[in-house]
């Protein structure tokens, strides 16, 4: 079989390329000219051969020639115009996650462990209330401090062990001491504070025991074990305080960890308002003296590690200055501001005094359930995640 068939075909296809069609003449328009622009098509390409025109493309049976590109235009990203090819109808990329699930897995820890944190600052608080009234001759304040001392530590226990779910939890962790573990590190503080503020507490019962044989015996030693005990819980008790917030510090929340210098200064702030609110409470005006400087020192930390913890951390701060968290840290730092004034300025007045003691203590709570949410609420969005870690990485490429 002859190929001439075949190579005629490639000719005419190779001249209606190059805009020369045998029927039309060169150009391939009627008239015989060879500007394409005159047959109302366009050539692109250089060298001969290499230009051909809409229409010749269309008698071909190909695609036009795509339009030579225009000067280079603004083109819109994210509402605004940028220079150079086309505008994107895209719009601008937001972060997200798979599904939108957090990619932390939030704490499991429900209002157990907020209060945990609570009842542990005010045990730590009216330990130290206690050791001022002791040390200064107020058995009404030292009394009132250590009683509500052993009632905290027994409540923190308890919340702690509902957390863990089986009592023997408890008794498991004091099998190790793990000093890079601040869960067990807060462990045997615990373990070391309940017992002494038990005993101090126990000892304030020797007056009601009687004075001859066995019980009078145990009414002589009583108390200077009791002074030991309660000091004994004082020099532990800046570390129950504070290690709560080591504890949130030393998880992956983004809000804790990012904190983590802050943390145990609300918290010990925190603890000594609390503490001072129990003297207000609790003790004659005569005696409340020490309440009330504890309860300015107490307010001085807890506003300062509070206004950082929400002005500091950049987006991190956030989460507690909106919803759940910011309503109770506003609420903290109000019921704070008015019990430390009502402490200094009211102090002649008993009922202004106890309020003040009430308005601490409520500042307390609201402080540590607001920390707490903030943190959770940091877990559960991944932009709190992400970003943050997106600015570092481009921080240390910068810096290289």
């Amino acid at each position: 079989m002859s190929d001439r068939p075949v190579g005629d075909r490639f000719r005419r296809f190779r001249d209606r390329l190059a805009g020369e069609d045998p029927v039309t003449g060169p150009g391939g328009s009627a008239g015989g000219s060879g500007d394409p622009a005159r047959a109302g098509g366009r050539s692109t390409g250089t060298g001969a051969g290499a230009a051909r025109s809409d229409a010749g493309a269309a008698a071909a049976g190909l695609a036009p020639s795509p339009a030579t590109p225009a000067a280079p235009t603004e083109r819109r990203r994210g509402g605004r115009r940028r220079r150079g090819g086309e505008e994107l109808t895209v719009p601008e990329a937001e972060f997200t996650s798979y599904y939108g699930r957090p990619v932390l897995k939030p704490p499991v820890w429900k209002w157990d462990i907020a209060a945990y944190l609570f009842t542990g600052g005010l045990a730590a608080g009216s330990s130290l209330l206690a050791a001022g009234g002791q040390l200064t001759g107020r058995p009404a304040l030292r009394r009132a401090g250590r009683l509500a001392a052993l009632a905290a530590v027994g409540a923190s226990t308890g919340f702690l062990i509902h957390d863990l779910g089986r009592p023997a939890r408890f008794h498991h962790m004091l099998r190790v001491a793990k000093p890079t573990s601040p869960m067990s590190v807060g462990t045997w503080i615990l373990a070391a504070f309940g017992p002494a503020a038990g005993v101090a507490a126990v000892a304030e019962a020797a007056p009601w025991l009687p004075g001859h044989g066995l019980p009078g015996l145990v009414r002589r030693v009583l108390p200077p074990v009791g002074h030991a005990a309660g000091l004994a819980a004082a020099a532990t008790a800046p570390a129950l305080a504070t290690y709560t917030g080591v504890l949130l510090a030393d998880t992956a929340v983004p809000s804790w960890h990012e904190a983590y210098p802050e943390l145990p200064v609300v918290f010990a702030g925190s603890a000594l308002a609390s503490g001072a609110g129990v003297g207000l409470l609790a003790a004659p005006l005569g005696q409340a003296g020490p309440a009330r400087r504890l309860a300015v020192a107490g307010a001085a930390l807890e506003l300062y590690g509070s206004h950082r913890v929400e002005t500091r951390l950049g987006l991190l701060s956030e989460p507690y200055r909106v919803g759940r968290a910011g309503r109770l840290l506003r609420a903290g730092r109000a019921l704070t501001a008015a019990g430390v004034a009502g402490a200094v300025l009211g102090g002649r007045n008993r009922t202004v005094a106890a309020l003040s003691g009430a308005a601490l203590l409520a500042a307390s709570v609201a402080t540590r359930f607001g920390i707490f949410y903030g943190g959770i609420a940091s877990a559960k969005d991944p932009k709190y995640t992400v970003v943050p870690q997106r600015e570092r990485l481009a921080g240390a490429a910068g810096e290289g």
